[in-house]
């Protein structure tokens, strides 16, 4: 079977500086409901330093808490899937955290445009066009939100097909109060959370 990443068009012209790996799968650890479902993750590691920012902390923890899933979506404690990259945050220091869920008997698509039409908090998207299977089925999609334009913080939901499932990663990163963003080249801006 072929693979298709699912690009959504973007009005603006970008450089978008994203670093790429591969997370290992791991087994499904269903949750018994919507309290599991929405129940807070341990923060990763901190790119603030060993003591960390409390308030980026509690951002990042606050905007996973607030995670706004499809309907059916069971909160998994490990990875419940093979996510093809993740997201590099630019600016920093900040913190991170991340939450997977699964969302049985559904599509990429259907779940990508869920997401899309419902956001997180009080997150706006980073995408400008609804998910399609125009040009064949879609095997993952990703979906960002910011807390204002040009922010690089937020929310990046990751999606991979898995079976008759789909698979999301929830990545999440709230800048400190010093953060900042290393310069680029003249003309060039940093991409949106979600469109690299």
């Amino acid at each position: 079977m072929r693979r298709r990443l699912l690009v959504i068009p973007s009005a603006f012209v970008i450089v978008v500086l994203a670093l790429t790996g591969c997370a290992s799968g791991a087994n499904v650890v269903p949750g018994a409901g919507d309290e599991d479902r929405i129940a807070p993750v341990q923060p990763s590691e901190s790119s603030a330093g060993v003591a960390g920012d409390a308030a980026a902390l509690a951002q990042a923890q606050a905007w996973l808490d607030a995670a706004n899933l499809p309907p059916g979506a069971v909160r998994t404690d490990t990875s419940p899937g093979d996510f093809n990259s993740y997201t590099g945050w630019p600016c920093g220091p900040y913190e991170q955290s991340e939450g997977f869920w699964v969302i049985p008997d559904t599509t990429v698509v259907d779940a990508a445009n869920w997401l899309i039409e419902n956001p997180t908090a009080d997150l706006v998207t980073t995408n400008f066009a609804p998910a399609t299977e125009e040009r064949g089925p879609v095997d993952s999609a990703v979906v960002g939100y910011i807390p204002a334009p040009g922010a690089q913080e937020g929310i990046v939901y990751t999606l991979a097909k898995k079976e008759g499932d789909v698979a999301i990663r929830a990545e999440v990163a709230a800048q400190t109060d010093p953060a900042s963003c290393p310069p680029l080249p003249d003309g060039s801006t940093y991409g949106a959370p979600g469109q690299g």
